[in-house]
């Protein structure tokens, strides 16, 4: 096949072979190619804001395929803390409701990052409801790109802290398939499946994985803390004419999705938490997520020339959830008891709580009920990309736009119920309570224009974004309405000139941008803030180093709440606004693959960030994780400090790696003076081991070790008490090639 890919690029892409590469791969390949090519010819494989990875103005980085089978990840969290300047927040110890953020952005339910799938937007509601309660599985990725700086504004709607696009596996080119099995502790058990085939006109791919486990909490009076999901996906493709100067094809894409996990809010009181970390209150014991989501996308993409090239995409994607859950005390604030347990007005709480005391009045009966939310979005989007020279100078323009719609539909209930006997019984007697019932929609239309500049070693890489959107929400229990249209233009520039072939000097300033949800229209104003970067990058074939500082000067930076942060049901998704801020800090990055004689290689990678967070207002806000605030006070759930890094050595035959991760402890609220234990997360370590035997070319067995250390560590206190990271967790598979 590269055998193909270099006639392509050796000036012969009017070929036959290079249209038939164009089919199986897509034009942009045969047009990237064609136009992006190294110095030995062959076709660089990685390109960013029309320029290769190497020479792009702006931080980006892409975890390939191979990286990602080192340590067979499933937990996104695991995957993402390798590159620089990205944090994440735990909760549940399996990653299954990420809490990503980039540059200081807010980590919480990643709502403060554009996430996309395959360049669509994959949040139940980006718009409308930004907080992202799905996230696909990650070891179905064939690459995550991590974006940030300048090229994070034609990825919005989030531009402040960047975006993460991940991509799928590949229709393949041959029919081929694959089996990965593998078995582990806690009763875990994954099964991932692909198939596909092509030829000139058409070819697909069916993929499925089913990913379980028991859970490692122990839920007091027996039951099963763990999760099932299911992700089936379908490829196609269809290229009427793949020889014809103007190739054209039509791909569809199918997912499905679902989770069932037995899952809780409710954490611990640090007592409990240092005797027996993994243990879970009765008071949980009904606590379950259930949801479902589907997908489809259509896609056709036109080459018109050699230097023009049309894509336009239709997707449509509905997600459905109830969570069933421990929601609070009817007499008292869960946190405050957690965090003073033995005091005497809480002791009967806590004891409600672990079930060693009966209800004796209304006070001490617990609200479980269910959150459902009903998703809806859909879109269509085009990109026209146009490469040309004129003279020295080199351009590679992208004009992208986009129409999108999407709503989220709330309905909030909660029982009564009381401990009776170690077990929560339902008060029939009371009625249930209706917290929530709003719906809110948002119409957006978003376009973009960059032009990928290049002349001898200099690239440069203007480009503006305009956003438009309309919003509206409607409560069903007060009769509010509320509407409002945000329109903002969100320009941008980065430079990189390469002072000799594999090192340069980079630089980038970006306005940014967070729109506010629907419901206050009369106090919300947008996120805005204006980003600075700049850098050193040293790249050739074997090694790959940056040095980047960044700057992000807030005229006006925002809360967005959250059940996951313990706001109250009424301000679910309600905005509160900071003013004005500051973050900055220092990203590094190496990362190498040495060969060393006999056929070994030892790939080696390390990041650090260090971040510095301030807010420069005086404010309060009903968000738990803000509360009052003075100027100088830092942001919560930022480490100062965030180390990640890994060595191996790898043969044909055989492999073995080692990575480590150390992340800062977290204060959980703003403030400046040193946090109670109750509002502050753990520092940690993490050590994983991985290593596979490929028994013949066509089958491998493997096995990993997470949390290697067996470290305990909290990972938070939010929204309600201490919840841990997940134990040593050692897992074993085999995976076959047909």
């Amino acid at each position: 096949m590269e055998r193909f890919k270099r006639a392509c690029t050796a000036q012969n892409s009017r070929h036959a072979t290079c249209a038939l590469l164009a089919a199986c791969f897509g034009s942009t390949w045969a047009a990237a190619a064609e136009r992006d090519t190294s110095t030995n010819g062959e076709p660089d494989e990685v390109t960013v804001a029309g320029t290769r990875l190497s020479q792009t103005a702006g931080s980006a980085h892409v975890i390939k395929r191979d990286a990602l089978d080192r340590f067979h990840y499933d937990d996104a969290h695991q995957v993402l803390t390798t590159v620089p300047g990205v944090y994440v927040r735990g909760e549940d110890g399996m990653g299954l409701r990420p809490n990503i953020g980039i540059r200081g952005v807010s980590s919480d339910r990643s709502k403060k990052l554009t996430l996309m799938e395959d360049g669509i937007l994959f949040a139940p509601a980006p718009y409308s409801a930004p907080a992202a309660y799905y996230f696909p599985l990650i070891d179905r990725m064939q690459a995550v790109r991590v974006l940030k700086g300048p090229a994070a504004i034609s990825y919005g709607p989030q531009t402040v802290g960047g975006a993460i696009d991940l991509i799928t596996r590949d229709i393949p080119f041959e029919r081929r398939g694959s089996a990965d099995l593998s078995l582990g502790q806690f009763a875990f058990r994954k099964t991932h499946l692909t198939y596909g085939a092509s030829d000139e006109h058409m070819g697909f791919l069916i993929e499925g994985m089913h990913l379980a486990n028991n859970g490692f909490k122990e839920l007091d009076g027996g039951g099963d803390t763990g999760f099932a999901r299911n992700e089936w996906m379908v490829k196609g493709r269809y290229s009427p004419n793949p020889y014809s100067v103007r190739p054209h094809e039509f791909q569809i894409k199918l997912g499905y999705s679902d989770e069932g996990s037995n899952e809780s809010y409710l954490g611990l009181s640090d007592q409990d938490a240092a005797a027996t970390p993994y243990r879970r209150y009765v008071a949980s014991k009904y606590d379950r997520m259930d949801w479902h989501r589907n997908q489809v996308v259509l896609r056709h993409n036109v080459q018109v020339s050699r230097a023009f090239e049309v894509t336009t995409t239709a997707y449509r994607q509905q997600f459905s959830r109830s969570w069933n859950r421990f929601k609070g005390i009817a007499g008292a604030d869960t946190n405050s008891v957690l965090s003073d347990p033995n005091s005497s007005q809480n002791q009967v709480y806590y004891g409600a709580l672990r079930g060693t005391s009966d209800a004796s009045s209304r006070g001490e009966h617990l609200l479980i009920g269910p959150n459902q939310r009903d998703f809806l979005a859909f879109g269509v989007q085009t990109q026209l990309r146009y490469a040309q020279a004129t003279g020295p100078i080199r351009h590679r323009a992208e004009l992208g736009v986009r129409y999108h719609y999407d709503e989220v539909d709330r309905l909030h209930a909660d029982d009564r119920y009381a401990m009776t006997g170690g077990v929560p019984i339902r008060v029939a007697a009371e009625p249930t309570h209706i917290a929530a019932d709003n719906k809110a929609f948002t119409h957006a239309l978003a376009m973009h224009l960059t032009d990928a500049i290049t002349w001898g070693p200099v690239s440069l890489t203007p480009g503006v974004r305009f956003e438009s959107i309309h919003g509206r929400y409607e409560d069903r229990l007060t009769g509010k309405r509320d509407g409002a249209v945000t329109a903002m233009v969100l320009p941008g520039a980065g430079a990189y000139v390469a002072l000799t072939k594999e090192f340069g000097v980079l630089a980038g300033v970006h306005r940014g941008f967070s729109p506010p949800p629907p419901g206050d229209s009369k106090n919300n104003k947008p996120e805005l803030s204006v980003n600075y970067e700049a850098g050193l990058r040293y790249s050739d074939k074997l090694l790959r180093t940056e040095a980047i500082g960044f700057y992000n000067d807030y005229s006006n930076i925002t809360s967005l709440c959250t059940a996951s942060s313990g706001c109250l049901d009424k301000n679910i998704d309600r905005q509160f606004d900071a003013g004005a801020a500051r973050i900055y800090g220092v990203e590094l990055y190496a990362e190498s693959a040495i060969p060393v004689p006999t056929g070994y290689r030892v790939p080696v990678r390390a990041a650090y960030t260090y971040t510095n967070t301030e807010f420069l207002n005086a404010f309060t806000a009903d968000d738990p994780l803000i509360g009052k605030v003075q100027p100088g006070d830092y942001m919560p759930y930022v480490p100062a400090h965030q180390i990640s890094g890994g060595v191996g050595i790898e043969s044909k035959r055989w492999s073995l790696n080692v990575g480590g991760t150390f992340v800062d402890a977290m204060r959980e609220r703003a403030g400046r003076a040193e946090p109670a234990r109750f509002d502050r997360t753990d520092a940690y370590f993490l050590l994983d081991v991985s290593g596979s035997v490929n028994v013949t070319k066509r089958v491998q067995f493997y096995a990993n070790a997470r949390n290697l250390l067996d470290s305990v560590y909290v990972v938070s206190h939010r929204p309600f008490g201490a919840r841990p990271g997940a134990p040593r967790w050692v897992t074993a598979g085999v995976r076959v090639d047909f």
